[in-house]
């Protein structure tokens, strides 16, 4: 017979698409293109997304090629991974509602296209991973469908050349409307045809994905030794998690809003100012000279030059993995810490929040309500994040350590927006972060 605790964990765990949406956080959904077995980096930074996997809705794990790993032929290395979490998936729903089922990751666990580049796109070539990120886009969902590339991005080509080939110019228009891309370095000629040939499509190509990343002792102390999930983390041959900052960028964690690129956040900072021909990884070019060149010319989202993952945010990240691992171990909720709760001048949802405020006036920001689920002790620090703003000057920002704070809008910042971030910290083992941003628009009066 089930005690009081796990018949209420049930209950919790049934209803957590209804606590969500009280809570107002809506999960992004996301589907992953990896080429497993390239570098051990991969089987990294899905370790990470696992264990994070309550924050979203994964809708797809496809095994694909790329400019490292030119054919693939089965899902076992990513077969491997899903047994794990299955293993530890008893004791992460503990912790969290919302993670998915070994069953439901196993359902979405597929081979994408089987060859490289653009040499396996077109007729005759679809495959089970394009065909599920086709029938993903065409769910009855608002919710736009991040597509991520770890590796190549010829299995969402092979996609988006079947619907255009398939479909009226509309419906390929409504299609990618939906699509949200996020290419890691790239790693194949597929992005630069994608881009060239449908140039209003959302394209992301992260170059700045390293130099956040925990150190080699600090993942054997806090994640390889950690259950079945830290067992399969292996370890760096070249860098680690290079493919992480793809899902970071879309962490519900209240820090930014993920389609709003030029807000900073884990994943990094990117600016709405497309760049042409930013090129993928050498070995595509070593493939062949005119991979990407024959596309020219292609426009991406790129990062900005300052690497936001790394500069602001590394140590909460690294926590946020270690007391995530802590869950997988054990079924015992209070053995474990869990993220704080924070509120903005009331509000309890994780939303980026805007207000306005005219020149010269003060501005009061309260973390008041904000609670942590453990009873930890919390701290808090506002500060003003100059970078995704349009006002070059500084901003004082008084009680800075408080719950309360007072903002102090300079008389020349007419016209201009600031961005205030809090963060607020428990007193844990490890301490986690949570965020939220406010957004002032200053208006042009004074008064």
């Amino acid at each position: 017979m089930p005690t009081t605790f796990s018949f209420a964990l049930i209950v919790l765990t049934c209803l957590s698409p209804l606590l969500a949406a009280q809570q107002d956080f809506v999960k992004p959904r996301i589907i992953n293109t990896t080429d497993l077995g390239a570098d051990p980096d991969d089987e990294q930074s899905l370790v990470r997304q696992l264990v994070s996997s309550d924050l979203y809705d994964i809708e797809g794990l496809i095994v694909a090629t790329g400019c490292w790993k030119k054919e693939q032929d089965n899902t076992a290395m990513l077969d491997k991974l899903v047994d794990a979490y299955g293993k530890a998936y008893p004791n992460l729903r503990v912790h969290a509602p919302g993670f998915p089922t070994p069953d439901h990751l196993k359902s979405i666990s597929v081979l994408g296209q089987t060859g490289y580049g653009m040499g396996d796109v077109g007729t005759g070539k679809n495959s089970p991973g394009s065909d599920l990120i086709i029938a993903s886009v065409d769910r009855d969902d608002p919710r736009p469908v991040w597509v991520m590339g770890w590796g190549g991005m010829n299995t969402v080509a092979q996609a988006i050349w079947t619907v255009r080939e398939t479909r009226s110019p509309a419906a390929l228009a409504a299609f990618l409307s939906k699509l949200r891309l996020f290419d890691i370095l790239g790693q194949d000629d597929a992005g630069a045809w994608i881009a060239s040939t449908f140039p209003g499509v959302f394209y992301i190509r992260a170059t700045k994905v390293y130099g956040w990343q925990p150190t080699d002792a600090y993942l054997d102390e806090h994640i390889q030794n950690h259950g079945p999930l830290g067992a399969v983390y292996p370890d760096r041959v070249w860098a680690t998690e290079g493919d992480s900052p793809a899902f970071l960028h879309v962490y519900p964690n209240g820090l930014n809003d993920p389609e709003r690129i030029d807000q900073g956040g884990w994943g990094g900072r990117f600016s709405f100012d497309k760049q042409a021909g930013i090129r993928g990884m050498s070995e595509v070019a070593k493939i062949d000279p005119g991979a990407e060149s024959g596309y020219d010319p292609y426009y991406m989202y790129g990062n900005t030059l300052t690497n936001e993952a790394q500069d602001r945010w590394s140590d909460a990240i690294h926590d946020d993995f270690a007391a995530r691992m802590d869950w997988t171990v054990t079924d015992d909720y209070t053995a474990a810490n869990h993220h704080p709760v924070a509120l903005l001048n009331g509000d309890t949802s994780r939303r980026v929040l805007t207000t306005r405020a005219a020149p010269g006036t003060s501005l009061a920001l309260s973390a008041a309500g904000s609670h942590d689920p453990d009873g930890d002790d919390l701290s808090y620090r506002w500060t003003y994040y100059a970078a995704p703003g349009t006002y070059a000057g500084p901003v004082a920002v008084g009680d800075s350590t408080a719950a309360r704070c007072s903002i102090s809008i300079p008389e020349d910042a007419a016209g201009k927006q600031l961005h205030f971030i809090l963060e607020m910290r428990d007193e844990g083992t490890p301490g986690l972060t949570a965020y939220r941003r406010m957004i002032v628009d200053v208006s042009g009066g004074g008064g």
